[in-house]
Protein backbone atom coordinates (compact mmCIF):
# COMPACT_ATOMS: atom_id res chain seq x y z
CA UNK A 1 0.00 0.00 0.00
CA UNK A 2 2.09 2.86 -1.39
CA UNK A 3 -0.13 5.27 -2.93
CA UNK A 4 -2.61 7.61 -0.65
CA UNK A 5 -5.39 10.01 -1.49
CA UNK A 6 -5.55 13.10 0.17
CA UNK A 7 -8.69 15.22 0.14
CA UNK A 8 -7.89 18.96 1.46
CA UNK A 9 -4.25 18.32 1.36
CA UNK A 10 -3.52 21.75 1.51
CA UNK A 11 -4.88 22.46 5.08
CA UNK A 12 -3.56 22.47 8.51
CA UNK A 13 -4.04 18.91 8.85
CA UNK A 14 -3.60 17.98 5.34
CA UNK A 15 -0.80 19.26 4.72
CA UNK A 16 1.28 17.81 7.89
CA UNK A 17 0.02 14.55 7.25
CA UNK A 18 1.63 15.03 3.61
CA UNK A 19 4.77 15.75 4.75
CA UNK A 20 4.87 13.12 7.41
CA UNK A 21 3.65 10.46 4.12
CA UNK A 22 6.36 11.63 1.94
CA UNK A 23 8.91 11.31 4.72
CA UNK A 24 7.96 7.36 5.00
CA UNK A 25 8.15 7.02 1.14
CA UNK A 26 4.51 7.04 0.84
CA UNK A 27 3.58 8.49 -3.11
CA UNK A 28 0.72 11.50 -2.40
CA UNK A 29 -2.16 12.18 -4.15
CA UNK A 30 -3.96 15.48 -3.67
CA UNK A 31 -6.97 16.99 -3.99
CA UNK A 32 -8.11 20.88 -2.42
CA UNK A 33 -10.10 23.88 -3.59
CA UNK A 34 -8.60 26.16 -1.68
CA UNK A 35 -11.42 27.52 0.58
CA UNK A 36 -9.47 27.31 3.35
CA UNK A 37 -5.64 27.00 2.36
CA UNK A 38 -3.07 28.35 0.03
CA UNK A 39 -1.76 27.10 -3.00
CA UNK A 40 1.62 28.19 -2.10
CA UNK A 41 1.23 24.94 0.86
CA UNK A 42 2.21 22.90 -2.29
CA UNK A 43 5.63 24.39 -2.59
CA UNK A 44 6.38 24.35 1.13
CA UNK A 45 5.81 20.94 1.10
CA UNK A 46 8.50 19.95 -1.65
CA UNK A 47 10.79 22.26 0.45
CA UNK A 48 10.40 20.47 3.55
CA UNK A 49 10.23 17.03 1.95
CA UNK A 50 12.15 17.15 -1.67
CA UNK A 51 9.03 15.35 -2.65
CA UNK A 52 5.87 16.88 -4.75
CA UNK A 53 2.34 15.83 -4.18
CA UNK A 54 0.36 14.97 -7.49
CA UNK A 55 -2.01 17.26 -6.88
CA UNK A 56 -6.01 18.21 -8.49
CA UNK A 57 -7.20 21.69 -7.88
CA UNK A 58 -11.24 21.26 -7.32
CA UNK A 59 -13.90 20.28 -4.92
CA UNK A 60 -15.16 17.09 -3.33
CA UNK A 61 -18.44 16.98 -4.14
CA UNK A 62 -17.18 17.01 -8.01
CA UNK A 63 -17.67 13.49 -8.24
CA UNK A 64 -16.55 13.45 -12.27
CA UNK A 65 -13.48 15.21 -10.17
CA UNK A 66 -12.84 12.33 -8.59
CA UNK A 67 -13.34 9.48 -11.19
CA UNK A 68 -10.75 11.02 -12.85
CA UNK A 69 -8.62 11.05 -10.14
CA UNK A 70 -8.87 7.85 -9.37
CA UNK A 71 -8.95 6.60 -12.98
CA UNK A 72 -5.67 7.98 -13.63
CA UNK A 73 -3.82 6.87 -10.15
CA UNK A 74 -3.24 3.68 -8.55
CA UNK A 75 -4.89 4.69 -5.32
CA UNK A 76 -4.54 2.21 -2.38
CA UNK A 77 -6.00 4.49 0.74
CA UNK A 78 -7.78 7.41 1.12
CA UNK A 79 -7.49 10.07 4.02
CA UNK A 80 -10.33 12.43 3.57
CA UNK A 81 -9.17 16.24 6.04
CA UNK A 82 -11.90 18.19 3.44
CA UNK A 83 -14.46 19.95 6.22
CA UNK A 84 -14.99 23.02 7.09
CA UNK A 85 -14.30 22.79 10.98
CA UNK A 86 -15.30 25.74 12.95
CA UNK A 87 -17.83 25.49 15.48
CA UNK A 88 -19.63 28.91 15.44
CA UNK A 89 -19.93 29.52 12.01
CA UNK A 90 -21.19 25.98 11.87
CA UNK A 91 -24.10 27.73 14.52
CA UNK A 92 -24.76 30.01 11.77
CA UNK A 93 -23.85 28.42 8.45
CA UNK A 94 -25.66 24.97 8.95
CA UNK A 95 -26.87 24.22 5.80
CA UNK A 96 -23.64 25.11 4.21
CA UNK A 97 -21.70 22.59 6.65
CA UNK A 98 -23.88 19.68 6.30
CA UNK A 99 -23.08 20.00 2.68
CA UNK A 100 -19.85 20.62 2.44
CA UNK A 101 -18.95 17.85 5.68
CA UNK A 102 -21.81 14.93 4.87
CA UNK A 103 -22.93 15.37 1.32
CA UNK A 104 -18.95 15.97 -0.09
CA UNK A 105 -18.07 12.18 1.87
CA UNK A 106 -21.00 10.50 0.33
CA UNK A 107 -19.80 11.70 -2.81
CA UNK A 108 -16.37 10.42 -1.96
CA UNK A 109 -17.39 6.95 -0.63
CA UNK A 110 -19.71 6.18 -3.98
CA UNK A 111 -16.59 6.57 -6.30
CA UNK A 112 -14.54 4.59 -3.85
CA UNK A 113 -16.74 1.52 -4.27
CA UNK A 114 -16.93 2.00 -7.47
CA UNK A 115 -13.22 1.88 -8.12
CA UNK A 116 -13.00 -0.81 -5.49
CA UNK A 117 -11.44 1.23 -2.98
CA UNK A 118 -12.13 0.50 0.50
CA UNK A 119 -9.07 1.44 2.79
CA UNK A 120 -10.22 5.19 4.13
CA UNK A 121 -9.06 7.47 7.26
CA UNK A 122 -11.90 9.57 8.37
CA UNK A 123 -10.70 12.58 10.31
CA UNK A 124 -13.78 12.99 13.12
CA UNK A 125 -13.75 15.13 16.45
CA UNK A 126 -14.20 14.71 19.48
CA UNK A 127 -17.31 16.91 19.01
CA UNK A 128 -18.87 13.97 18.53
CA UNK A 129 -19.26 13.02 22.48
CA UNK A 130 -21.00 16.54 23.32
CA UNK A 131 -20.91 16.85 27.11
CA UNK A 132 -19.38 13.82 28.02
CA UNK A 133 -20.04 13.16 31.52
CA UNK A 134 -17.10 10.87 31.74
CA UNK A 135 -13.71 12.62 31.75
CA UNK A 136 -10.93 11.95 30.41
CA UNK A 137 -12.72 10.35 27.37
CA UNK A 138 -12.71 7.02 26.10
CA UNK A 139 -13.49 5.40 22.67
CA UNK A 140 -16.80 3.86 24.68
CA UNK A 141 -18.16 7.09 25.93
CA UNK A 142 -21.30 7.40 24.46
CA UNK A 143 -21.73 9.79 21.23
CA UNK A 144 -24.10 12.02 20.12
CA UNK A 145 -25.67 15.24 22.03
CA UNK A 146 -23.48 17.16 19.50
CA UNK A 147 -23.81 20.49 20.75
CA UNK A 148 -23.02 22.37 17.20
CA UNK A 149 -23.77 21.40 13.43
CA UNK A 150 -19.88 20.75 13.44
CA UNK A 151 -19.86 18.73 15.58
CA UNK A 152 -22.91 16.73 14.31
CA UNK A 153 -21.58 16.39 10.46
CA UNK A 154 -18.69 14.10 11.72
CA UNK A 155 -21.15 12.39 14.14
CA UNK A 156 -23.04 12.01 10.67
CA UNK A 157 -20.47 10.73 8.59
CA UNK A 158 -19.44 8.39 11.17
CA UNK A 159 -22.73 6.81 11.80
CA UNK A 160 -22.39 6.36 7.72
CA UNK A 161 -18.92 4.51 7.82
CA UNK A 162 -20.35 2.31 10.70
CA UNK A 163 -23.31 1.69 8.36
CA UNK A 164 -21.19 1.38 5.35
CA UNK A 165 -18.88 -1.54 7.44
CA UNK A 166 -22.04 -3.56 8.53
CA UNK A 167 -23.42 -3.58 5.00
CA UNK A 168 -19.63 -4.82 3.49
CA UNK A 169 -16.97 -5.96 5.87
CA UNK A 170 -14.70 -6.22 3.54
CA UNK A 171 -13.90 -1.97 4.15
CA UNK A 172 -11.00 -1.22 6.04
CA UNK A 173 -12.57 2.24 8.37
CA UNK A 174 -10.39 4.11 10.45
CA UNK A 175 -11.95 6.84 12.26
CA UNK A 176 -9.68 9.04 14.48
CA UNK A 177 -11.40 11.46 16.47
CA UNK A 178 -9.38 14.74 16.83
CA UNK A 179 -8.94 16.82 20.10
CA UNK A 180 -7.26 20.27 19.78
CA UNK A 181 -4.48 20.46 16.78
CA UNK A 182 -2.33 23.50 17.75
CA UNK A 183 1.35 24.44 16.46
CA UNK A 184 3.00 24.24 12.94
CA UNK A 185 6.02 22.45 11.39
CA UNK A 186 9.16 23.15 13.08
CA UNK A 187 10.38 24.67 9.77
CA UNK A 188 7.66 27.44 10.04
CA UNK A 189 7.26 26.96 6.19
CA UNK A 190 3.80 24.74 7.21
CA UNK A 191 1.16 25.62 10.01
CA UNK A 192 -2.79 26.87 10.89
CA UNK A 193 -3.39 29.45 8.39
CA UNK A 194 -7.01 30.17 7.71
CA UNK A 195 -8.61 32.44 6.03
CA UNK A 196 -10.05 35.69 7.38
CA UNK A 197 -10.04 35.90 11.41
CA UNK A 198 -9.21 32.95 13.07
CA UNK A 199 -11.86 30.73 14.60
CA UNK A 200 -8.80 28.63 16.99
CA UNK A 201 -7.49 29.62 19.42
CA UNK A 202 -3.64 29.33 18.95
CA UNK A 203 -3.69 31.22 15.37
CA UNK A 204 -5.83 34.07 17.30
CA UNK A 205 -3.16 34.09 20.20
CA UNK A 206 -0.12 34.52 17.81
CA UNK A 207 -1.85 37.53 15.57
CA UNK A 208 -2.06 39.29 18.93
CA UNK A 209 1.13 38.56 19.48
CA UNK A 210 2.51 39.66 16.27
CA UNK A 211 0.00 42.86 16.57
CA UNK A 212 -1.65 41.70 13.71
CA UNK A 213 -5.07 41.65 15.66
CA UNK A 214 -5.58 43.42 18.46
CA UNK A 215 -7.01 40.92 21.17
CA UNK A 216 -7.96 38.16 22.12
CA UNK A 217 -11.60 37.64 23.00
CA UNK A 218 -12.00 34.76 25.34
CA UNK A 219 -15.72 33.22 25.49
CA UNK A 220 -16.96 32.91 28.84
CA UNK A 221 -15.12 32.40 32.54
CA UNK A 222 -18.17 31.26 34.21
CA UNK A 223 -17.57 27.22 33.37
CA UNK A 224 -16.95 24.89 36.14
CA UNK A 225 -13.37 24.93 35.76
CA UNK A 226 -10.21 25.29 37.37
CA UNK A 227 -10.43 29.39 36.44
CA UNK A 228 -13.76 29.36 34.89
CA UNK A 229 -12.62 29.39 30.86
CA UNK A 230 -12.93 26.48 29.26
CA UNK A 231 -10.88 23.36 29.17
CA UNK A 232 -9.19 21.48 26.00
CA UNK A 233 -7.14 19.23 25.06
CA UNK A 234 -3.99 20.25 22.89
CA UNK A 235 -2.23 18.28 20.76
CA UNK A 236 0.62 19.13 18.75
CA UNK A 237 -0.15 19.32 14.82
CA UNK A 238 3.24 17.20 14.07
CA UNK A 239 2.16 14.38 16.83
CA UNK A 240 -1.68 14.50 15.14
CA UNK A 241 0.14 13.78 11.67
CA UNK A 242 2.25 11.35 12.72
CA UNK A 243 -0.87 9.75 13.75
CA UNK A 244 -1.94 8.71 10.28
CA UNK A 245 1.25 7.19 9.24
CA UNK A 246 -0.20 4.68 11.79
CA UNK A 247 -3.37 4.27 10.51
CA UNK A 248 -2.35 3.74 7.15
CA UNK A 249 -0.23 1.08 8.84
CA UNK A 250 -2.97 -0.71 10.48
CA UNK A 251 -4.92 -0.68 7.42
CA UNK A 252 -2.27 -2.38 5.60
CA UNK A 253 -1.77 -5.16 8.36
CA UNK A 254 -5.54 -5.44 9.55
CA UNK A 255 -7.20 -5.64 5.18
CA UNK A 256 -10.48 -5.13 6.91
CA UNK A 257 -12.01 -3.73 9.87
CA UNK A 258 -13.65 -0.55 11.80
CA UNK A 259 -11.36 0.60 13.90
CA UNK A 260 -12.03 4.54 16.18
CA UNK A 261 -9.10 5.74 18.15
CA UNK A 262 -8.86 9.04 20.37
CA UNK A 263 -5.89 11.62 19.55
CA UNK A 264 -5.16 14.10 22.16
CA UNK A 265 -2.31 13.42 24.86
CA UNK A 266 -4.60 13.12 27.61
CA UNK A 267 -3.93 16.67 29.75
CA UNK A 268 -6.37 19.26 29.73
CA UNK A 269 -5.54 22.92 29.55
CA UNK A 270 -7.41 25.72 30.32
CA UNK A 271 -7.77 29.26 27.75
CA UNK A 272 -5.67 31.20 30.51
CA UNK A 273 -3.26 28.45 30.72
CA UNK A 274 -2.94 28.18 27.02
CA UNK A 275 -2.42 32.69 27.03
CA UNK A 276 -0.02 32.34 29.96
CA UNK A 277 2.22 29.40 28.33
CA UNK A 278 2.40 31.40 24.88
CA UNK A 279 3.75 34.70 26.75
CA UNK A 280 6.04 32.41 28.53
CA UNK A 281 7.92 30.54 25.94
CA UNK A 282 7.51 33.76 23.69
CA UNK A 283 8.43 36.03 25.72
CA UNK A 284 4.92 38.59 24.48
CA UNK A 285 2.15 39.65 26.04
CA UNK A 286 -1.46 38.89 24.46
CA UNK A 287 -3.88 41.15 25.32
CA UNK A 288 -7.22 39.49 25.52
CA UNK A 289 -11.13 40.15 26.79
CA UNK A 290 -13.86 38.18 28.54
CA UNK A 291 -16.85 38.10 26.61
CA UNK A 292 -20.12 35.66 26.76
CA UNK A 293 -19.72 31.99 26.04
CA UNK A 294 -19.60 31.28 22.32
CA UNK A 295 -22.98 29.20 21.34
CA UNK A 296 -22.12 25.14 21.09
CA UNK A 297 -18.82 25.08 22.85
CA UNK A 298 -18.72 22.64 26.23
CA UNK A 299 -16.68 23.09 29.52
CA UNK A 300 -13.92 20.39 29.41
CA UNK A 301 -13.44 18.08 26.81
CA UNK A 302 -9.68 15.81 27.35
CA UNK A 303 -9.26 12.97 26.02
CA UNK A 304 -7.92 9.12 27.30
CA UNK A 305 -5.88 8.10 24.16
CA UNK A 306 -4.53 4.74 25.75
CA UNK A 307 -6.59 2.92 22.81
CA UNK A 308 -3.71 4.46 19.99
CA UNK A 309 -0.57 3.88 21.68
CA UNK A 310 -1.89 0.35 22.48
CA UNK A 311 -3.52 -0.44 19.13
CA UNK A 312 -1.51 1.63 16.90
CA UNK A 313 1.71 2.15 18.61
CA UNK A 314 1.50 6.13 18.86
CA UNK A 315 1.22 8.65 21.74
CA UNK A 316 1.77 12.55 21.64
CA UNK A 317 5.53 13.52 22.01
CA UNK A 318 5.82 17.28 21.87
CA UNK A 319 4.50 19.18 25.12
CA UNK A 320 2.77 22.88 25.47
CA UNK A 321 6.18 24.37 24.82
CA UNK A 322 6.60 22.91 21.50
CA UNK A 323 2.80 24.05 20.62
CA UNK A 324 3.31 27.60 21.38
CA UNK A 325 7.07 28.26 20.30
CA UNK A 326 6.18 26.25 17.05
CA UNK A 327 2.83 28.14 16.18
CA UNK A 328 4.50 31.88 16.86
CA UNK A 329 7.53 31.40 14.87
CA UNK A 330 5.04 30.08 11.71
CA UNK A 331 3.05 33.23 12.36
CA UNK A 332 6.30 35.29 12.45
CA UNK A 333 7.56 34.35 9.32
CA UNK A 334 4.65 34.12 7.40
CA UNK A 335 3.59 37.28 8.65
CA UNK A 336 3.00 39.17 5.46
CA UNK A 337 2.08 36.01 3.15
Amino acid sequence: MKNIFITGCCGYIGSHTSVELLNEGYEVIGLDNFSNSKPRVLDAIYEITGKKIKFYEGDMLDKNLLKKIFTENKIDAVIDFAAFKSVGDSVNMPIEYYINNVSSVLTLLNVMKEQDVKKIIFSSSATVYGESKIIPITEKCSIGGTTNPYGTSKLFVEKILQDLYKADNTWGICIFRYFNPVGAHQSGLIGEEPNGVPANLMPFISKVATKELKELKVFGNDYNTKDGTGVRDYIHIVDLAKAHVKGIEKLKKDSSGMFIYNLGTGKGYSVLEMINAFEKVNNVKINYKIVERRPGDVAICYADASLAKKELGWSALLGLENMCKDAYNFTQKNINN
